[in-house]
């Protein structure tokens, strides 16, 4: 059984970060046609493209604020000129900052976390589903985290846009179930990337100890789990919230 996205449209938010363009490789290799969304690393978009295309995929570059839906409805022309309307979107950008105690946390960082959790969803939501409702089928993935379920200390303004962002999926599922259009979340748990892979602190006790299967995941982990849900393998799979983190948490019933 195979994963098979051939002549699906796919956009991956975020792409050239570390999940991103794992993402964007895995969708390519199943057969999608790939919308590399950046928000300012366009060398890396660009590289990323042109690795793509010569595996013989096909794949375009977009430049977008994704916090301002402006930016998000010409970045939705500017693919359907190219690629066509997208039939999978992949949520997957957010907004970096230094993480504080909620006493020491600017207030610009729960707005950022709202503006890229939150409204990114709906605008990407408002921008790209009516054309999937048009088809009678869609992909609505969003990139969650463990730290949703968490609630660590320092975590307090992503986890709120993070689950800010899950109650607009699950709300979303629920609105466009009828016209066969599924709305999903990955979670990944802490993750290694390009970024760290092989060094010494991929093995971090600390962390590894509180995993069941005693290790971290790796960043083809979470793309193979997006491939999954944006396939029609995963088509009556709709308002899920699934941790790929080796059991780290565990959504209970």
């Amino acid at each position: 059984m195979n994963i098979d996205l051939t002549g699906k449209i796919v956009l991956i938010t975020g792409a050239t970060g570390q999940l991103g363009r794992v993402m964007a490789r895995t969708l390519s290799r199943c057969g999608a046609k790939v919308a590399i969304h950046y928000m300012s690393n366009e060398a890396k978009a660009q590289e990323l493209m042109d690795e793509i295309t010569k595996a013989g995929g096909e794949a375009m570059i977009v430049q977008a604020d994704i916090t301002r839906e402006e930016g998000v409805r010409e970045m939705r022309e500017l693919i359907r000129a190219k690629l066509g309307n997208p039939d999978i979107v992949v949520a997957n950008a957010v907004v970096q900052y230094e993480w504080k105690s909620v006493l020491e946390q600017p207030v610009e960082d729960y707005v950022s976390q709202f503006d890229s959790c939150v409204l990114q969803s709906v605008f990407l939501a408002k921008a790209f589903i009516p054309a999937m409702i048009e088809k009678g089928r869609g992909r609505m993935i969003g990139i969650n985290t463990e730290c949703a379920m968490q609630n660590f200390p320092h975590q307090s303004a992503y986890t709120a846009g993070k689950r800010g962002m899950d109650g607009v999926y699950r709300v979303l599922a629920k609105e466009v179930g009828p016209h066969q259009i599924t709305v999903n979340q990955v979670a990944p748990g802490w993750t290694i990337s390009e970024k760290d892979r092989g060094e010494a602190e991929l093995h971090d006790a600390a962390y590894i100890a509180q995993v069941p299967m005693k290790r971290r995941g790796e960043d083809q982990d979470i793309a193979n789990a997006v491939a999954f849900l944006a396939s029609d393998l995963a088509s009556f799979i709709t308002g899920a919230y699934i941790p790929v983190n080796g059991g780290n948490v565990m959504p209970a019933i």
